[in-house]
């Protein structure tokens, strides 16, 4: 996995397993790979994934059974979406319409941007 610097691995790693339980990797209710598993996949210490497991447990978006380990909890798509979007609104998108405005995009043109971006991802 390529980390970027501007944000704490841990919260990348959570970012990641958000995005694979977005995608249907992970269930809900279904058991995801233990801290050492998915240490190995993603290259990074087992504390750093542990802290990654403890952090989505805190949001509500997976949760341990003792001795069998961590499972997505139910309601965790529906969750990282309100999550994601909430997030989006307050912190990126006063950014984006900032720049739009400063490089006179029209709503118009952002409009035919839009649609064509979603009709290329419901292809």
């Amino acid at each position: 996995m390529n980390f970027k610097e501007s944000k704490a691995i841990y919260l990348q790693i959570a970012d990641r397993i958000c995005d694979e339980v977005i995608l249907g990797q992970y269930r809900e209710e279904e058991r995801i790979p233990s801290v050492r598993e998915y240490a190995a996949v993603v290259e990074v210490n087992a504390n750093t994934v542990m802290r990654s497991y403890d952090y989505l447990q805190t949001q509500g978006i997976i949760y341990i059974k003792r001795g069998i380990g961590y499972f997505v909890a139910t309601g965790a798509r529906g969750l990282i979406h309100s999550l994601r979007k909430e997030s989006f609104l307050k912190e990126e998108a006063d950014y984006f319409f900032k720049q739009i405005h400063m490089l006179g995009v029209t709503e118009k043109e952002l409009t035919a941007m839009y649609r064509a971006y979603s009709k290329k991802q419901n292809k």
